[in-house]
């Protein structure tokens, strides 16, 4: 498969087809790859006037369901794909102000977010496309304290080799624009290596969980992942 260039936007043929056909604000909230099981937004907590941010946020479904049904504060959906904010934007524009669609590359969104959000969270998102070292300090630094990120991510890789023990991205296919072939980088890591990384960062109180996925050959389980930043002191 070929390289593209770091500005190429290989989300740009991701969710087109739904696009036209689903344009509905989601009634339901799910962190399992297949998006029909497991608990739903209540890991959150109460978001009643809670700043929250959905990191890789795509066509900002899942955003645009916290918005209108669990009255936070404001939801922040944000995503580095140009094509991506743009379906978002024509879904979900009018959510506005309570929902804001934010095109900006993750880390970069949090290290200029510090001590901003309640909550951050990510389903299959910015945390399986970004490299951890670099995503998750940033992430603990973007919280207030006692803030919790909550993420959804691969518990294997599809198809059912084991997730990796070691801090290592594997490559996907992608496509540009254009149609050329080209990849992306995926973590795909066991439970143990999460919460090594989210201690490092300096989050506590980690928790894991298994959602089992089902039969078929695209179906994986899910690793579902808590952790807080600290409620005393400054995380580092």
């Amino acid at each position: 498969m070929g390289r593209v260039t770091r500005t190429a936007d290989l989300w740009h043929h991701y969710g087109r087809p739904r696009h036209t056909t689903d344009r509905a604000v989601p009634s339901g909230f799910h962190w399992s790859w297949g998006q029909a099981s497991g608990p739903g937004a209540e890991i959150l907590g109460d978001l009643t006037g809670r700043c929250v941010g959905d990191l890789g946020a795509g066509a900002a479904r899942q955003a645009a369901h916290l918005a209108v049904h669990h009255h936070p504060a404001r939801v922040v959906a944000v995503d580095a794909s140009p094509a991506q904010h743009a379906m978002a934007g024509d879904l979900y524009g009018h959510l506005t102000p309570q929902l804001h669609l934010a095109l900006c590359d993750v880390p970069a969104h949090l290290r200029a977010s510090p001590d901003t959000y309640d909550v951050l969270y990510s389903v299959f998102g910015a945390v399986d496309f970004t490299e951890p070292r670099e995503l998750l300090p940033a992430a603990v630094r973007a919280l207030r304290p006692g803030g919790r990120l909550v993420f959804s991510t691969l518990a294997h890789h599809l198809g059912g080799t084991p997730a990796d023990p070691d801090v290592r991205h594997t490559e996907i296919g992608a496509k540009t624009p254009d149609g050329a072939a080209a990849v992306l980088r995926r973590w795909v890591l066991q439970e143990h290596v999460w919460t090594t990384l989210l201690d490092e960062a300096g989050f506590t109180r980690i928790t894991t969980e298994v959602l089992p996925g089902g039969p078929g050959p695209r179906v994986a389980d899910t690793l579902l992942v808590r952790a807080f930043r600290t409620d005393d002191q400054r995380a580092v």
